[in-house]
């Protein structure tokens, strides 16, 4: 390959000195590379699928787990394959960190690479019978209480059919991929990123038996936000890969599926999941 897009974190690369480094090495090997212009805060940070020059093959994302997550669920619709190349600390996504940079680059050019799906998940934000959000999320979708320190009721329907009820802080829906992000420091398990399926974890419930629950991914999950304490109204928030937060009282839900399209992550280096795993675990 040898047209790439390059999507920078500008809090982890100060003054573009990394990405115009990387820009200059491949156009130096004769390749084609346009750079994201630099954004601000909030929704400025998103990427619209008309800003990635047509015929692109890859699109380099310079940052963290939480810079790729965002470029997956903005231009997944592209089928055009991500590479992350980690600017920060710890990142399971992001496998490339800035030792390896220009030996991902040559690999990259050269064609040696492998690509992964991963899937993704669909969340559609429900509020007196009307659609109020939707959107697409990489890792997990969670919905939590809002405002003061308190227990929430969270009840869970599959394809329709009521499975249980959590009293806690909140719960996380998350995909294979997500499960090593907020759902392990929730206590969740591991799961091989290649899997399909959805993992839901409750967030400090307050009751000794409470787990994780794994369902096939064909299912439909509904997440309800019950009443609060004395039947009042609860305050809750759904927030989609850590970013966007949406409102929610008693009575509104969230509904949850298998995206219709997965992201491609392209893998450089021959480790295997689990050696990634020790490595990032120690």
């Amino acid at each position: 390959m040898n047209r790439f897009f390059i999507i920078t974190n500008h809090s982890k690369d100060p003054g573009l000195t990394v990405t115009n480094s990387i820009a200059a090495y491949l156009k130096d090997h004769q390749a084609e590379v346009s750079i994201r212009e630099p954004r601000g805060l909030g929704a400025a940070r998103h990427t619209g699928p008309e800003e990635v020059p047509e015929g692109t093959e890859c699109i380099l994302v310079l940052g963290g787990d939480g810079t790729l997550m965002r470029a997956a669920g903005d231009l997944v619709t592209l089928g055009i394959p991500l590479l992350g190349i980690n600017l920060g600390t710890l990142g399971y996504l992001a496998e490339i960190d800035r030792n390896s940079v220009y030996v991902a680059l040559d690999a990259l050019l050269q064609d040696r690479y492998q690509t992964e799906e991963r899937m993704m998940l669909h969340g559609d934000v429900w509020h007196e019978g009307k659609i109020i959000y939707s959107n697409r999320v990489l890792n997990d979708i969670l919905v939590i209480r809002d405002g003061t320190p308190h227990v929430m009721s969270i009840r869970n329907y599959v394809n329709d059919k009521y499975l249980n009820e959590y009293r806690a802080d909140g719960l996380i829906v998350s995909t294979p991929t997500g499960s090593t992000g907020y759902s392990l420091s929730a206590g969740g398990p591991i799961i091989a990123p290649q899997a399909e399926l959805f993992l839901l974890t409750p967030l400090a419930a307050h009751t000794l038996n409470a787990r994780s629950v794994i369902l096939p991914v064909e299912s439909r999950i509904r997440i309800v936000v019950g009443p609060g304490r004395d039947n009042t109204t609860e305050h809750a928030l759904a927030t989609f890969d850590g970013e966007s937060n949406v409102p929610l009282i008693t009575g509104d839900y969230v509904e949850i599926r298998k995206a219709e399209k997965s992201v491609q992550i392209l893998k450089i280096q021959d480790d295997s999941f689990l050696e990634i795993l020790r490595r990032k675990i120690r």
